[in-house]
């Protein structure tokens, strides 16, 4: 029996962990993969304390705090979350069950996908939903990043190191990653951007990627020649575990939290790029601080569920 039970090792669950283990909580972090999605960024400059650093090296950091600090960290899936009277049980894809009276979910986002022909059929062999991880196999190719946004500009502008031709291919007119991104993608003569175009297929040869069909003409043709395609869209909530509970979930999938990070389940806290206080800027940095109140407020309610309060000591 743990007092707190944290479901997600980004860096929403992974501050949480801290806090609450500086509030002298026993606490375990339960997830997937170390760091989340921002183990998928290649270069972090945004981040206080570190004038530019990778994805993962921040998660490493992250988790060897965490560690240092005494909680525990399980590499696992949670497959199922149970309400028990007290307290709340969760089920792990290993099998195996674990129990606190407190629970903080930052399960955050997965990558939304295209949903166009091809998409399926080639994954693994020449789409990918991370540049980071895989970019470096197209040395000496032509590829192209779909989206826009920070993921998309920031996953050209590494993917330029290696190929010797990225697209953009963005849907709308222009594009709208932070200015520093978008400043360096567009001085890059490696990188083009072709504006308000949709794919609508993945074309391969039956092995591999060959190339996509627009929605509009480029350069006189429908059909642009690519060796490798990179969706970089965004992600969607991954909140599923917590319906079943009866979790206030809007039509997005973003669960329904208040500035204490509370859900409408007494004990039970949300925190990170799932919540919908996170729509405004999905960034490691609002993912920290939600991570850091959902701790606290966990500290609060078991203080006050025991009828007294534990003494933090924050030296």
């Amino acid at each position: 029996m743990y007092d707190l039970i944290v479901i997600g090792s980004g860096p929403a669950g992974l501050t949480a962990s801290v806090y609450a283990s500086r509030y002298k909580l026993s606490n375990v972090v339960v997830g997937k993969v170390l760091g989340g999605a921002i183990t998928l960024a290649h270069k972090v400059e945004n981040f206080p304390g570190f004038t530019s650093i990778s994805g993962l090296e921040l998660a490493q950091k992250m988790g060897k705090q965490v560690k240092s600090l005494g909680a525990e960290m399980i590499a696992d899936e949670v497959k199922k979350i149970e309400k028990l009277v007290e307290n709340f049980r969760i089920t792990t894809q290993a099998g195996k069950q674990y129990e606190s009276k407190a629970l903080i979910v930052a399960t955050g986002t997965e990558r939304r996908e295209l949903n166009v022909p091809g998409e399926e059929k080639y994954l693994g062999r020449g789409v990918s939903y991370c540049t980071t991880c895989d970019v470096t196999f197209f040395r000496g190719k032509t590829v192209a990043l779909i989206g826009g946004s920070n993921a998309a500009v920031a996953g050209a502008v590494h993917a330029a190191n290696f190929a010797k031709k990225v697209y953009i291919i963005y849907r709308r007119d222009q594009l709208r990653a932070e200015p520093m991104w978008t400043e360096e993608a567009l001085a890059n003569a490696k990188i083009e951007v072709i504006y308000k175009t949709n794919i609508t297929e993945i074309l391969g040869d039956g092995a591999k990627v060959a190339g996509v069909k627009l929605d509009r003409s480029y350069q006189n043709s429908s059909k642009l020649d690519l060796d490798g395609v990179f969706v970089e869209i965004g992600g969607v909530p991954v909140s599923s575990l917590l319906k079943t509970l009866g979790v206030k979930i809007d039509k997005n999938g973003y669960v329904d939290v208040d500035k204490w990070m509370k859900t409408n389940i007494e004990g039970l806290f949300a925190a990170g790029d799932f919540t919908d206080e996170s729509e405004v800027l999905k960034q490691a940095i609002t993912a920290c601080s939600q991570g850091a109140v959902a701790a606290f407020s966990a500290f609060k309610y078991l203080t006050k569920k025991q009828g007294c309060f534990i003494l933090a000591k924050t030296t």
